[in-house]
Parts: structure tokens; sequence; C-alpha cells
């Protein structure tokens, strides 16, 4: 085979919403206020459901979808920072509650670059013939990391999950990837290493490095596919934040029908599940035209970065 292509997705999110009337007794803060500095207006909130938890159910959904058999499947990757469990991994939790036999399977951990970087990884083993069938799923429990009494990061993250199945294919419906990272900022959105994680960020530093920087990035994962980014019918891009979505497209060359994925105001930053949760629902709402170009696009801790273009399944 010379490829891969997704062949079917799924996703889930708790079903508790804390919307931002709810953050206003909490903390600090106001709805307009979140709004016009996010655009966020709710966000989903796992109370006992852990990581492995969500991540099993979006798969599963994806994993019938394709319309194959547990044991073809031949790789599980989860891409993930919040679980808490390190063996055995949350993937293969996974595959042991969906009866997958005899995968490879791992956690991968690139913070809100993740889902595109295992992306990419099961992309890599299915050209090399290594697995015929992956899983790919991006799920987190934010969360667990927040603090509540910190209003300008309590209002930005939520919990969810979203997969893909992707198969070997004699055409590659999955673009090259391009991927990196600037470890010389690795400080700008990060895990504060203590007894109890919790997310911190510089706010201002990561929306300059995302809208100054990363587009051109963006644009050149579009080049790698053979493709121009006027050619795309969508676009999902990490959901961080509304205000950053807005300004980093606005710097790449779109149609103006372009389909720009906006999940982010019902969900929060998801962080590595974000651009699997938003591409699923795009899909399922029949927003994304079947058989055309679409761009994923992710960035966050690290700093990092990982997108590539693929075929709408």
């Amino acid at each position: 085979m010379s490829g891969s292509r997704v062949v079917a997705l799924g996703h889930h999110q708790p079903e508790r919403v804390l919307t931002n009337a709810d953050l206003e007794k909490m903390v600090d803060t106001d709805d307009e206020w979140i709004r016009q500095r996010t655009g966020i207006a709710t966000r989903h909130i796992a109370d006992d459901e852990s990581v492995a938890d969500m991540a099993t159910a979006a798969a599963a959904k994806a994993l019938a979808a394709s319309g194959l058999a547990p044991g073809d499947i031949g790789q599980v990757i989860v891409a993930t920072c919040s679980a808490i469990d390190r063996c055995p991994s949350t993937a293969a939790q996974v595959a042991g509650r969906l009866n997958i036999p005899g995968a490879v399977c791992f956690d991968l951990n690139n913070a809100c670059a993740g889902f595109c970087t295992a992306l990419a990884t099961a992309d890599h083993t299915l050209r090399a013939g290594a697995a015929k069938h992956a899983l790919v799923i991006g799920a987190e429990k934010m969360s667990d990391l927040v603090d509540w009494t910190d209003r300008a990061s309590c209002i930005l993250l939520g919990d969810g999950a979203g997969a893909a199945v992707i198969s070997a294919a004699d055409d590659a419906q999955i673009g090259p990837v391009t991927w990196g990272s600037d470890p010389t900022r690795n400080n700008a959105v990060r895990l504060v290493d203590e007894w109890q994680p919790r997310f911190a960020q510089e706010g201002q530093a990561v929306f300059r490095w995302a809208t100054s920087e990363l587009p051109a990035v963006a644009t050149q994962a579009c080049e790698r596919a053979g493709i121009a980014t006027t050619d795309l019918a969508g676009i999902v891009t990490h959901q961080a934040n509304l205000r950053i979505i807005e300004a980093m497209t606005r710097k790449i060359k779109l149609r103006e029908d372009v389909v720009i994925a906006r999940d982010v105001v019902g969900s929060g930053n998801t962080s590595a599940a974000s651009v699997p949760l938003a591409l699923s629902k795009m899909v399922e709402r029949g927003e994304l035209p079947s058989g055309q170009p679409v761009l994923l696009f992710a960035f966050g801790g690290g700093l990092s970065w990982a997108g590539q273009v693929i075929t709408c399944p």
C-alpha cells in the first residue's frame, strides 16, 4: 500500500455542561469577559468518567462506523497529556475494553498537537506495512488539571474524546505531516510538575506565536500534500481559543466558502481531543463534503505543532 485513509470517526463528551454563568459563581469573571477573550460559551466536564472511559466511548463509535472487526485493528494510539495511568497505557485499556487482540498499543503525549502527531505515526505504520488498520484517539480530562481559582485559565478547558479509524490504501488520502517544536519556548504552555499537576500558560506569548508564525506552517502542510490552501474545503485547527482560530485563519489564503471549525465555542479547549472531536462532529452534521481536502492543524505545549491534509471520509 502506498498510503492510508480515514475511514470512520467517532466522538464523546461528558453530559455535564459548565456554562459561563456557572463560572461567574466560582471566580471573578462574567460571560462577556470570557466571550470577548476566548469565544467560549460552554465546556463539558467529566465527573465520574476517566480518560480511558471517554477514549473507549469515542473509539467504539469509530470502530462501529468503520465496519471492521476488533481483530482487524493492528495499532491503537491514544494522544493525551492528562491521563494519570502510566501502565497499562490508556491505549491498552481501550484495546482491552473493545476486545482488540494483539494490537500494538501506546499513549503519545505531544500536548495539544498530540492527535495530529498520532495520526501521522499511524499513517507511517500503515505505509510501512506493519499494520493494515489503526485506531487513533485523542482523549483528555483537562478538568483534572484546572486551577479553579485562576480566572485566566479555568475558563478555557473542557473534557472529551475523538477517534479515527484509518486503513491502508492504494492512494494516499492522509498527506505528509508537517511537524516540529520550539523547545526554547517550552514553558509557554505547560503542566506545572507538582504532585497534583496544574495547567499554566503564557497567554499573550501563545497568541502571538500562533497567529504570527503558524499560518506559514499550516500553508506548508498543504504544499506538502500537493495542493494550494485555496483548494481546501475545510480547516480544523486545535480549538484553543476562537480569537486565535480567527486571527490565524485570516492569514491563510482560503476560499470564502471554506468551512472552519469553531467547536471551541461549545467545548472549550480539549487539548489533544480538540481536532478529532471537532472533525467528527462536522462530518456527522454533514458540514464537510466527502472526498474533499481538509487541513488538520494542531499546536500547543512544547511549543509543538503538527498538521496534515486528509481526504474527508
